[in-house]
C-alpha cells in the first residue's frame, strides 16, 4: 500500500480496520477507497457547466505563501476592512455604490434580513417566490433564522403590486423590506403574474432582490459578441439596481463564474447596515476566496471574458467543439444540448457537441486515474465537450481509445 500516496498513519488505520474485520487482504482496496474519497480534480464531460456536485464554476487561482494587506491600509498604516479591495471592484463592475462579500448567497440573505428587518420586523414576499434551493434550504426557514417575520402576499401563480400595497398598509412601519426572489431553478408558466422591481420601488420600503444565479450585466460587455441567445430573459445585477432595487444579492460561483461566495451590492446605507451587523463576522469569507474574487472582478472590469473559465466554455462555438470531438478518432461525433446547471436557467439548453460510445462506460471512466464524469443515455455513454477544458483533450482521447477497444 506504500505507493498509493496516503500518509502512513492513515495506511496503518486502514490495515488495522482490515485485520479487525478478519480480512487483511482487503487493505489495499480500502486504501484506494480512501484515496478516491479525497478532493481531487475530475474531468466534467456531463455538459452541465455549473455542476453543483463537481464544485460548480471552475476557477484557477494561484497565490504565493505570503502575507497580504487583507485588513491593512498601506497608504495610512492603519487597520482596514477586507471590503476595501474586492468589494469595491465588484461594486464598480455592478454599477453599485457599495458591496459586501459573504460566504454564500444564503448567508447574504440571512445577513440582509437580520440587519434590515431587526427585532422581528416584517418582510413581504410573494408566495410564488418562496423557493427551496438545493439541500432542502428554504427561504422561509432562512427568514425564520434571521428573526424577521414573514408576510406572504399574493398567490402561488399570481401576485400583483396591490398585494404588496395591502401588506404595507396593514403592517405600517413594522414592514421593513419588500423581498423579491428570482426563480432561478424553476419556472411557473400559464396563468401567472408577478411584480417587477420597478413596480415595487414606489411602494415605500426598500426592495431587496435575491437574484441567486448572479448574472452581473445582461449586456455581457466582457464577451466580444455580446450576450448569447440562451441568456435571454435572465436578469442582471446592474439592471436590477438600475430598476431601483436597494440591495441585490447573488452567488459568486454561478453565472459570475467565481468561487463560492455571496455578494451584496446596492445602496451604501443598506450595505453598511449589513457590514456592521454582528453576523457579518461569522459569515465573512477568508482571504483566499477574496483574492480569487479580486482576480475575477479585474477580469470583468477589463472585459476579459476569455480569462473566466465559465464564460470561455459557455461561449465556445459548436463548430470548435465538433473539431475537437472528431480529433479523438473514437466513437460517434454528435450534437448535444448542454445546460448551465447550478440552479440557473431551468429548461434552457446550450447547443453543444461531443462523443458517444456504444455501451455503458460511465463507471469505467469514473474510476480512471483522473476521473471522467460522463452520462448514459439510450444505451450510449455521452461525453459533452462544452464542459471539458481543451487542455484535457489529450488525456480524454487516450482514455476513450483505451476503454473503447
Amino acid at each position: 500500500m506504500a505507493d498509493i500516496g496516503l500518509p502512513h498513519p492513515l495506511l496503518v488505520q486502514v490495515a488495522r480496520d482490515a485485520i479487525t474485520r478478519g480480512d487483511w487482504r482487503s487493505a489495499p482496496l480500502q486504501a484506494e477507497t480512501w484515496r478516491r474519497a479525497l478532493l481531487q480534480p475530475v474531468v466534467n464531460a456531463t455538459g452541465v457547466l455549473l455542476h453543483t456536485n463537481l464544485g460548480r464554476s471552475p476557477l484557477a487561482h494561484q497565490q504565493d505563501a505570503s502575507y497580504t494587506n487583507l485588513e491593512f491600509r498601506l497608504a495610512t498604516g492603519a487597520r482596514g476592512s477586507r471590503s476595501d479591495h474586492v468589494a469595491t471592484l465588484i461594486a464598480l463592475a455592478a454599477g453599485a455604490p457599495a458591496a459586501l462579500v459573504v460566504n454564500n448567497c444564503a448567508a447574504g440573505l440571512l445577513l440582509a434580513l437580520a440587519a434590515l428587518a431587526p427585532g422581528g420586523q416584517a418582510v413581504a414576499v410573494s408566495r410564488g417566490e418562496l423557493v427551496e434551493i438545493g439541500g432542502g434550504f428554504r427561504v422561509p426557514d432562512v427568514m425564520a433564522q434571521s428573526g424577521a417575520t414573514l408576510v406572504e402576499v399574493g398567490t402561488t401563480n399570481r401576485t400583483r403590486r396591490a398585494d404588496f400595497e395591502r401588506a404595507v398598509a396593514l403592517h405600517g412601519e413594522a414592514l421593513a423590506i419588500l423581498l423579491k426572489v428570482h426563480q432561478s431553478n424553476y419556472r411557473i408558466v400559464g396563468f401567472t403574474e408577478s411584480v417587477s422591481v420597478e413596480e415595487l420601488v414606489g411602494i415605500g420600503p426598500p426592495v431587496v432582490v435575491d437574484l441567486g444565479s448572479g448574472l452581473l450585466d445582461t449586456a455581457c460587455p466582457w464577451l466580444p459578441d455580446g450576450p448569447p441567445p440562451w441568456l435571454a430573459g435572465e436578469p442582471g445585477a446592474r439592471q436590477t439596481l438600475e430598476a431601483g432595487a436597494g440591495l441585490v444579492l447573488f452567488s459568486g460561483d454561478k453565472l459570475l463564474g467565481g468561487p463560492q461566495a455571496g455578494i451584496l451590492v446596492g445602496r451604501a446605507d443598506l450595505v453598511a447596515a449589513c457590514s456592521q451587523h454582528p453576523l457579518n463576522r461569522a459569515l465573512r469569507p477568508g482571504g483566499l476566496v477574496l483574492a480569487a474574487l479580486q482576480t475575477l472582478a479585474l477580469a470583468y472590469l477589463d472585459r476579459r471574458g476569455q480569462d473566466i473559465p465559465f464564460w470561455r466554455m459557455a461561449a465556445t462555438p459548436v463548430a470548435a467543439l465538433g473539431t475537437r470531438a472528431a480529433a479523438f478518432g473514437v466513437g460517434e461525433v454528435l450534437d448535444l444540448d448542454a445546460v448551465t446547471g447550478g440552479g440557473t436557467l431551468p429548461g434552457v439548453t446550450i447547443p453543444s457537441c461531443g462523443v458517444a460510445l456504444r455501451g455503458d462506460y460511465v463507471k469505467t471512466l469514473r474510476m480512471a486515474r483522473r476521473p471522467v464524469i460522463a452520462r448514459i443515455e439510450g444505451g450510449r455513454t455521452l461525453l459533452d465537450l462544452r464542459t471539458v477544458d481543451p487542455l484535457d483533450d489529450q488525456y480524454l482521447g487516450e482514455l476513450l481509445r483505451e476503454v473503447a477497444t
